[in-house]
């Protein structure tokens, strides 16, 4: 009873000023204030004003919203555990992904498409190979960039 009272004057005030505006020759002003202020009216006359006071006051309604902080809060607690555990969904996926896949040797890079016939080599046959890179040259980059700021 008390909040339609509330949201009866608010709305009486807002007329109020928007008639002012309007006497002052700010028409578009004037109407934008009166759509506001009857809205107020329009939620009393709805029933959506009982439906908050009556979420409002009522503690079974408080007791759900802990219930749900509660439950949002295990879950948000429960990915933070999974992340710091080093394990995520997507690595999961990729192993359980890699353990089905037979297609491709453990030391396989690709597929093996062709039974028994090896890749010729693309390069032509003058072109040296590739030494494997050593532990030292690993961090040669990273060292030329370091140098070249003074670190």
């Amino acid at each position: 009873m008390l909040a339609e009272t509330i949201c009866s004057a608010v709305s009486a005030a807002g007329l109020g000023i928007a008639a002012i505006t309007a006497y002052r020759k700010r028409f578009l002003t004037a109407t934008r204030i009166a759509a506001y202020s009857l809205v107020p009216v329009g939620l009393v006359m709805t029933g959506v004003v009982a439906w908050v006071s009556g979420i409002v006051f009522k503690p079974s309604v408080w007791i759900g919203f802990g219930l749900l902080a509660v439950a949002w809060l295990l879950f948000m607690t429960t990915r933070a555990v999974e992340r710091r555990g080093g394990t995520t969904r997507k690595e999961r996926k990729a192993a359980r992904a890699a353990s089905q896949d037979s297609a491709v040797a453990p030391g396989a890079s690709s597929p093996s498409l062709m039974s028994g016939n090896p890749v010729p080599d693309a390069r032509p046959q003058g072109a040296a190979k590739k030494k494997p890179a050593e532990s030292g040259d690993d961090f040669s980059d990273i060292e030329a960039i370091l140098k070249k700021h003074g670190i």
